[in-house]
């Protein structure tokens, strides 16, 4: 018998012998794994009815979040004998986008990988790319920070930068858009 199996003594809970969960992270020398374990359980958030999902394994913790979960509070109900609070105005109506360049048919540069975004090679230093500049295929838009390594962030498309997506230090996914080009 292998010392690695482990036993449930007699009358002990079925819950006391540790489970293998296939959804478990992988070990820590694989970074590429982890992130796509991370990835993959965006995916299922995304898919799924719930506003929160929440792992924890040993001392390591994440909490993925829908957008829509990290919504303003309503005001409290006014109590019994209390004056009615005066009406709020109603929100303005979002505009939409110009019909020359709809959002979803611009260009963009998409992460390759879950991770903290980086416009700038150092803190107060000049960004890689500018909102207005020209960029290249091949060069340097941005690192990003997975499992304390940095990675540099090639563009793959040419032309003139339109928006810069990604704040600088923020946590980004795999394939969001980082920067929109407009081709020239």
């Amino acid at each position: 018998m292998s010392e690695d199996v482990p036993r449930r003594e007699p009358g002990a809970p079925a819950a006391a012998v540790p489970a293998t969960d296939p959804a478990a992270p992988p070990a820590a020398g694989s970074d590429a794994s982890l992130l796509a374990l991370i990835d993959r359980l965006a995916g299922l958030l995304e898919t799924s009815d719930l506003a929160e999902l929440e792992v924890q394994v040993g001392e390591t913790g994440l909490v993925l979040r829908k957008p829509a979960a990290i919504a303003v509070p309503a005001p409290p109900a006014p109590s019994a004998g209390a004056a009615a609070p005066a009406p709020v105005p109603a929100a303005p109506a979002l505009q939409p986008a110009p019909p020359d360049a709809p959002l979803a048919a611009r260009p963009s540069v998409k992460a390759p990988l879950t991770g903290l975004f980086y416009g700038a090679p150092a803190p107060g230093s000049a960004p890689y790319v500018r909102v207005g500049g020209e960029v290249a295929v091949g060069q340097v838009i941005g690192l990003i920070e997975a499992m304390k390594l940095f990675n540099e962030i090639k563009s793959d498309l040419a032309g003139r930068v339109v928006r810069v997506v990604a704040e600088s230090g923020q946590l980004v996914k795999a394939k969001q858009p980082l920067i929109e080009v407009e081709p020239l």
